[in-house]
This record gives C-alpha cells, sequence and structure tokens, in this order.
C-alpha cells in the first residue's frame, strides 16, 4: 500500500518545472519555485518563475493557494479547489463548463508530478508539473 502524505510532509522549498500541452497551439513551460508554508489551520502554497510560451518574451508567472491540515486546497480568494488523495491518485474540480481532472504521484517521493488534464467547451491541456525539493541555501 502506498505511503499516505500530511500536510507536514510539503512543507519548505521545492522546484518546480511544468509543461503545458495545449489540445491545440504551441506548448509552453515553466521553470520556477514553490514554497509550502505553514499556517494556522494548513499551510500557504506560493509559486513563482518564469513562463516561456513559443513567439513570446519570457514572463514572470506566479500562483497561490491555501492548503488544508486534510490536504483539502482551495484559491486564494477562499473558493473550494480539490483535495489531494494522501496517497496519490485523482481529483476532480468543475468550474462550469470546464472540468479539471488533477492526478497527483508519489510514487518516487520526495520527488511527486501533478498533472492537471483539463477539458470544456473554453479549454483543452494537460499541465505537467514535476516537483523536487530544493536544495539548502
Amino acid at each position: 500500500m502506498p505511503t499516505e502524505r500530511s500536510l507536514s510532509d510539503f512543507l519548505g522549498d521545492w522546484e518546480i518545472t511544468r509543461q503545458i500541452i495545449p489540445a491545440s497551439g504551441p506548448p509552453a513551460s515553466f521553470a520556477g519555485q514553490a514554497t509550502w508554508r505553514a499556517v494556522q489551520g494548513g499551510a500557504e502554497y506560493s509559486e513563482s518563475g518564469i513562463l516561456r510560451l513559443e513567439g513570446a518574451a519570457p514572463m514572470t508567472a506566479e500562483r497561490r493557494y491555501l492548503w488544508g491540515d486534510d490536504l483539502s486546497v482551495r484559491f486564494e480568494d477562499g473558493r473550494d479547489f480539490h483535495v489531494v488523495p494522501a496517497a496519490g491518485g485523482q481529483a476532480t474540480h468543475f468550474c462550469d463548463p470546464d472540468t479539471y481532472l488533477v492526478t497527483y504521484d508519489f510514487a518516487d517521493w520526495p520527488a511527486f508530478t501533478v498533472r492537471y488534464d483539463v477539458r470544456g467547451p473554453r479549454k483543452a491541456y494537460a499541465m505537467i508539473s514535476h516537483y523536487t525539493r530544493a536544495a539548502p541555501a
């Protein structure tokens, strides 16, 4: 049986690389840092790095989420997003009219992968993020 992850497993600094593969059009990539910082009731997740789109100048990109002690993930404004399966696996978020299927793979812990498959009338892409522990400063 796979080891179940808890919020404390994620706390700290991580390196992140990401591929964004649209159903049509050129792919994109992202490389940067992600951090989980403990706060009352959970953790604040933040990431920042460089997003590269074909035919465009590289740009800074940032994202933030709130993680609960129960591995629930909320958007920065508090709206529910999904719950991370503690042993890895799938979660779903419906953002009318689009569906986000999220797959967490912890098989190579402490490295792990998160894959989003997004489908709907406005969106069609896969986004694959690889996390590895950041080297101590």
